[in-house]
């Protein structure tokens, strides 16, 4: 009896592993999901510590309320001209660094619109694998989304939103689309965990294009097919552009940069946004 229970035991071991937690239903939460890749040394060491990639201009670092905690935290980047839109930017799992600084100013330039980078971890920044992965575990939903409604609010009642993020803050570009529900107009994701409930899906108020790295053992093909039937069930679209690249292809502060298949995404995300 005990020699047919251990094949048990052992898999039941993996996949609490998997989980990062002791109960399996948390595997169905996105972020927990996401977060239980921090204790995958593979994952960490796929993540050397960020490098300087330019000068950042045209922006401020922002507080605004947050319902039940602290004031929350944000990069703003205003428009030149008029506009009501703002683009809602969701840092990896670093934090809110000079990179994702950068990042925000070019995006305001090259679509015109007003930038806000969220600040998910208030004011933590990390500069290795080891800090970053504890950051992005300690990271609590609930706070979250009260920072992305106080970031909202503090935009004004009547601006629409896009949202995008790559690797953590690409699972957060959709929960954000999700809970500004009919407010968003758009929603890219970079290789961040998606969202399969499809009653939760069920409540978008936009597509999603999801940029897929066809290299990644993370967010990888079966993740990513698993999110497209989802959408479909719950009646939405999901585009996805994969390109011949690694997890984190799109971030030039980081080693597993492509030069070639950021450049194609970034085209192909700009012409979604504008």
């Amino acid at each position: 009896m005990m020699m047919r229970l251990l094949p048990i035991i052992a898999l039941w071991s993996l996949m609490m592993a998997a989980c990062g937690h002791e109960k399996m239903p948390m595997c169905h939460d996105p972020n927990t999901a996401f977060a239980a890749f921090a204790s995958d040394k593979s994952f960490r060491d796929a993540h050397p510590g960020p490098v300087p990639v330019g000068n950042i201009h045209a922006g401020k670092d922002i507080t605004f309320p947050v319902a039940g905690g602290v004031e929350g935290r944000a990069f703003l980047v205003k428009a030149h001209g008029k506009s009501d839109k703002y683009l809602l930017l969701f840092h990896e799992w670093w934090g809110l660094n000079e990179n994702i600084k950068a990042e925000a100013a070019r995006w305001s330039h090259e679509l015109g619109i007003h930038v806000l980078a969220v600040d998910l971890y208030d004011g933590k920044v990390a500069t290795n694998a080891d800090d970053a992965g504890k950051l992005m575990q300690a990271n609590d939903k609930a706070r979250s989304l009260a920072i992305i409604q106080g970031a909202a609010a503090y935009t004004g009642n009547d601006t629409r939103f896009y949202t995008i993020g790559w690797c953590f803050g690409g699972g957060w570009s959709l929960q954000a689309a999700l809970a500004l529900a009919d407010r968003t107009d758009k929603c890219v994701v970079y290789y961040g965990m998606p969202e399969t409930s499809v009653d939760r899906l069920k409540k978008l108020n936009t597509e999603v294009l999801f940029v897929h790295a066809k290299q990644d053992k993370w967010v990888n093909d079966e993740a990513v097919q698993n999110f497209e039937t989802a959408m479909k069930a719950a009646g939405r679209k999901v585009t996805v552009h994969a390109y011949d690249a690694d997890h984190a292809f799109a971030n030039p502060s980081g080693p597993r940069y492509n030069e070639t298949a950021a450049k194609a995404a970034r085209e192909v995300v700009t012409s979604y946004l504008k």
